[in-house]
């Protein structure tokens, strides 16, 4: 009587099993995973991007983002109209700023946020070519992480990555126009009269070209994250084929 021998469980099975997977791997994985990705959000029903596109996508949304921000803050009362990111006197100042007034300096206060937003605008129109140098750096890998989170995740991770780089590249500007509106000679008629009010232990005062540098910046990131979220929502803001592929018409 012949004895039935076991199942031989080496190479020969293994290839077998990994040839049936990649055969099923090319239409139901394949079909699985689309709708995975449909139900997340991260594609709506067509064919993801593929990376290199996403990554694309994603510098050209900064890129439009970027670019809408410096025609809103750069145009006159871009920044001084605008609550949201208008410069204001430093916090150091402000502090006292009633008790300035009171000593009669309440015109050089008004004078010197009327320049500072000034200069901020002007100097504004300079970021656009420091903007577009920095987006080059957003990667294949950062735009796989990026594309399906909230709705300003790309203007944040960028403004972390990118600050302190945009900081030192923006301030030269900044400073020129502080010059051409007499910013400085503002700023030093105010610390006279910071100065003059009778209180001890007043905090130093910030250097000029640092604070509005520094503040024009900020307002130019939040302006940017504004222009995200309505290309993320707004299918109508995604005004090349390239936005329109990588958000998707109905996202």
């Amino acid at each position: 009587m012949f004895k039935r021998r076991p199942l031989r469980r080496g190479p020969h099975l293994f290839f077998i099993i990994l040839s049936l997977l990649i055969l099923l791997s090319s239409n139901a994985y394949a079909g699985f995973l689309s709708r995975l990705l449909e139900s997340l959000g991260i594609i709506s029903g067509r064919e993801a991007p593929a990376e290199s596109r996403i990554a694309e996508g994603l510098r050209e949304a900064l890129s439009v983002a970027s670019v809408n921000a410096v025609k809103t803050a750069g145009k006159t009362d871009g920044y001084f109209s605008n609550r949201l990111v208008k410069i204001l006197l430093p916090e150091s100042i402000s502090r006292y700023e009633k008790g300035i007034r009171i000593l009669g300096y309440g015109n050089e206060l008004d004078s010197f946020v009327v320049s500072m937003n000034r200069a901020a605008e002007k100097a504004a129109v300079h970021a656009v070519p420091i903007f577009a140098d920095a987006i080059k750096s957003i990667t294949f890998d950062d735009a796989r992480r990026l594309l399906s989170r909230g709705d300003t995740a790309i203007t944040d991770f960028f403004r972390d990555k990118t600050f302190e780089n945009l900081y030192l590249a923006f301030m030269p500007a900044v400073e020129n126009e502080l010059s051409n509106f007499d910013v400085t000679d503002k700023y030093q008629s105010v610390a006279k009269a910071y100065m003059s009010v009778p209180v001890s232990g007043k905090p130093e005062l910030p250097v000029l070209g640092e604070y509005v540098t520094s503040r024009a910046l900020e307002g130019l990131f939040l302006i940017m994250s504004h222009e995200e979220t309505n290309i993320r929502k707004n299918p109508s803001a995604r005004v090349t084929d390239l936005l329109k592929e990588v958000f998707g018409k109905g996202r």
